[in-house]
Formats: structure tokens, C-alpha cells, sequence
């Protein structure tokens, strides 16, 4: 470990005693070649988040009364309070599931290539 004269340790560090970032950058190549991988695991998750809100969709509809579809934003059938509070679910199923699948095809896409696709 090198050390600055004070004996302290600079592991981490540049010249100037900044912290420098551990992870290393990703090239302009890996990042052009996760392209169509991330756009590929992007709609896998847009359509398992549709899928996982219809089925909540269907379980929380009152008995009886079976919906095929959740309400849309021009709906009469439903007040605005009703409509926010599914859009609501809605987004945070959709920004779940695509956070899980982009961190996961991420991460396979590591294992394929050797490099993290970068930020």
C-alpha cells in the first residue's frame, strides 16, 4: 500500500490525495455493444411488469365484479381518486420490475462480456 509521509495510508487515492473511482469506466465499445441488450431485457420488462399488474389487477377487483383492464386516465367509470391511486401502483410495479430486469441483464451481460456496461 503506498503511503503519504505521514504514514497514512492513500489506497484509493490519486497524486493529489482525491479519492479516485475503483470501478473502472466502461469503453465506448461496451457500452455501444449493451445497446440492443439493455433495449432487449428493457422490453422483457415493460411487458413482465404488465403482466404482474394485470394479474394484481384481477386478484384486487371486488368479487363479482371481474375487469379485464384496470381503469384508463379518461374513464368515466371511475373518479380521479381512483385512477391516480392505480396509476400510482402501476408506476411503482413498472419501476420495480424494470429496475430488477436492467440490474439483471446488467449483470448477465457482465458474465457474457467481462464488463459491467458502465453508468
Amino acid at each position: 500500500m503506498r503511503k503519504n509521509p505521514a504514514g497514512r495510508n492513500l489506497a484509493g487515492r490519486n497524486q493529489t490525495g482525491k479519492h479516485q473511482a475503483t470501478a473502472p469506466q466502461a469503453s465506448r465499445f461496451t457500452k455501444l455493444l449493451y445497446r440492443p441488450f439493455g433495449l432487449l431485457s428493457g422490453v422483457l420488462g415493460g411487458l413482465i411488469a404488465s403482466l404482474v399488474f394485470r394479474q394484481g389487477w384481477k386478484h384486487a377487483t371486488p368479487y363479482g365484479q371481474v375487469q379485464e383492464d384496470p381503469p384508463k386516465a379518461l374513464s368515466t367509470a371511475y373518479s380521479l381518486k381512483e385512477i391516480l391511486i392505480v396509476s400510482v401502483i402501476q408506476g411503482a410495479i413498472f419501476a420495480l420490475v424494470k429496475t430488477l430486469v436492467d440490474r439483471g441483464g446488467a449483470r448477465v451481460f457482465e458474465r457474457l462480456v467481462g464488463k459491467w456496461p458502465g453508468d
